[in-house]
Order: structure tokens, then sequence, then C-alpha cells
């Protein structure tokens, strides 16, 4: 599959495509990385343990069984592993610190080594939270607003990583991007119940951080539930232990379907109850009660609005034609996977292809979010 078949971006990083492998600690390293992620888009190393505190946690840790990766020369691991990692998938570094010290020196290695630095404050382990390390963060978002704003005073790209379902997700979304965090990695997990694909969606109508998603990936159909919710990239962990060939697998069905649809994570229709906002490219003309009132509302749309921004992004595009469709116009016709034959007659009549068609709708989808109102991160 070309490198060239998904524009996905953040900062200066063009990722070739939407998967990555995810950082376990004590297992995800450049060796692992080179073996099981050659095609992935996205690796994260690590979590690396920075200053005296969490070295001391993971040492403490290992003494119990669990893996970690242990070093009093962390700096020097992660510049060296940074390098190991064979050519192709953009790196990231998940680094843990009691101290923000530590993590300015580590943003500024990662930033000058070319890679994507990750705040993790996601590990629940007893032995890091009751140092105020990973997921204790959550629940001090003063604390974690200030490191992250500090962070990034250094250039460096950043990623924090988060688990779901131990405090107000919204508000600690919102707060993350506010301190001018670049990506969510989001652990969607929920108690005995697989990755919460509910609040995948709220999130992605929340925030315009560039989103991972992560839990309980382990083919295609966990990874495409959570693209139609809104996630950018999905990144793969355990899994890769159980099945090896995982990573290649995943990328190469959501390359085929890149190839055949043009928009990888399309979401589903809004009316359903399950699309975020981005499937408000595929609503009908709001003339009746349904759905797409209360979405639009929600960026500050009236109906009469709401229909003029989607006719001035069709106005010169192929949007623009289909006088036989139910409203009269591509603009409104819904996505290429619910089948219509008064939209498809109109699309093999102009020689609009699937993807091209798509990949409109996908522009459209980003000019009715950028032209909103309420911006996105203003959502409840």
């Amino acid at each position: 599959m070309s490198d060239n078949l998904f524009d996905i971006k953040v900062g200066d990083f063009s990722f070739r495509n939407p998967i990555a492998l995810a950082p376990m600690g004590g297992i995800t390293n450049s060796t692992f990385a080179n073996k099981n992620a050659n095609d992935a888009g996205l690796v994260i190393l690590g979590g690396y343990n920075l200053d005296s505190a969490t070295q001391k946690a993971a040492a403490e840790m290992v003494s119990r069984g669990r893996k970690e990766f242990e070093s009093h020369e962390p700096f020097k691991v992660m510049e060296d592993e940074i390098k190991a990692v064979n050519e192709g998938p953009i790196v990231g570094v998940n680094v843990r610190s009691s101290k923000l010290e530590p993590l300015i020196k580590a943003a500024e290695l990662v930033r000058d080594a070319g890679a994507i630095l990750e705040l993790d404050a996601h590990c629940r382990q007893n032995e890091m939270t009751d140092i105020g390390v990973g997921q204790a963060l959550l629940s001090d978002l003063p604390k974690l607003s200030d490191w992250i704003s500090k962070i990034k005073e250094t250039g460096v790209v950043l990623s924090v990583k988060i688990r779901a379902n131990v405090v107000n997700d919204i508000e600690l979304v919102k707060a993350i991007e506010s301190a001018g965090a670049d990506v969510l990695h989001l652990d969607a997990m929920q108690e005995g119940a697989g990755a919460d694909l509910k609040l995948i969606k709220e999130i992605r109508d929340s925030t315009r951080m560039f989103l991972i998603c992560n839990n309980s990936v382990t083919d295609i159909e966990t990874a495409k539930d959570m693209f139609t919710r809104g996630a950018d990239m999905v990144s793969v962990a355990r899994a890769v232990m159980d099945e090896p060939g995982i990573i290649s697998q995943l990328v190469n069905r959501i390359s085929i379907q890149q190839e055949d649809m043009g928009w990888y994570n399309a979401p589903k229709h809004v009316c359903r109850g399950e699309g975020d906002l981005r499937g408000l490219a595929f609503c009908c003309l709001p003339v009746k009660p349904c759905p797409v009132h209360n979405n639009i509302a929600k960026l500050g749309y009236s109906a009469q609005e709401f229909a003029d921004i989607k006719n001035e992004f069709a106005k010169g595009t192929m949007l623009e034609y289909g006088d036989s469709t139910c409203f009269g116009s591509l603009v409104w016709c819904c996505k290429i996977s619910k089948p219509c034959y008064l939209r498809d007659g109109v699309l093999e009549t102009l020689g609009l292809s699937d993807s091209e068609y798509m990949r409109l709708k996908k522009e459209l989808a980003d000019y009715i979010l950028e032209n909103a109102k309420k911006p996105v991160n203003a959502q409840v």
C-alpha cells in the first residue's frame, strides 16, 4: 500500500496509516516494535521512568511480578531506542515522572530526535499513583494542565495518555486541550465491557485534538467501531502479543477501506444516535423533527443556518449537483455504505467515484465544524 494513501497529520508529523503500537511497560521497546509493528503508522515506546521516585516505584512493581523498564540512565535509553526503531513509523515515547523538570528534559530530547512525547496519565498501579504519577494526575487538573503547558513551551508535539471513566472525562479532555496538548490517547476502558464507544463519540464531539483510541482492539471490526465514533487512530496493545501479525492485518484492511471508500473513519449517521458531529455531512435538509436539530444546536446553527452552510460549501463542487435526489443536491445525501439508487445514479452520471464522493463529504464535515458558532471544544 502507498505511504501517501492517508492524509493524517499532527504538527509536522505525517502518519502513513492510522494504526499504532501502544506503550506497554517492560514490553514496548525498539526490538518489540521492529518485530511486530514495522507496518504501523506510529509506535509508542515505553513507558520510561525518568526520576528516582518513578524508578523506585518501577522496581517495586517488578518485585511483585509486573514488567517494567528499569534504568538509571533513562534519557540515554530513550535516545538510543528512538534511533533503533526501523524507518517507517513515526516514533512516540511514553514517560512518567513525579517532577516536572525531567519531563522538560525528555521533551527537549524527544523533540530533537524527531519524535513525539507522550505524558503518562494512565498507569493505575498503586506504586505510581501513590506518588502522584499516572492515573493520579487525572484527579489534579491544575497540576496536569500546568505540566502540559510547560512541556509544550519546548515545542515538542505532545500526546497525553489517559484512562476513561475515572473522573469527569469531558471536563478532563477540555482541560488537556486548553493546556495545549496535540494528541489525546484514550484508553476507553469500561469495567467488564470492552471499549466505551459512547464515550469515544462524546469525546470526539468535545475536542478537535487528534484522537488515538485504545482498549480491546483485536480485529478490524473493533477498530472500525472506534473509527466510526471519531477515532483518528487506534492503538493496539496486548493483542500484539497474542497475535504478532495483527498490526499488519489491520493496516492492510484499513488501507483497502481507504482506497475503496475515501474516508477511513467516516462517522455513522447521527439519526441512528451513534454518529458524532462529523456525521452532519450526511444529514438530510432539516425540514422535519429528527436528531439533526439537537446536533446542529450544539454547534450554534439554526436549521436555516445549517442549510446555508452546507449549500455554501457545495457551491462549485460536485456536491452541488443531483436534481433527482431527495433534496435536489448531493450535499444532502447519505454515507456511501447506505444503499441509495438516486444518489448512485447521480454519481454515475457525474463520473464521481465512491471515494471521491466521500472525500468531499469529509471536507464538508470539516467545513461545518470549522464554521460553527459554538466551537466543538465548547460542547458539553
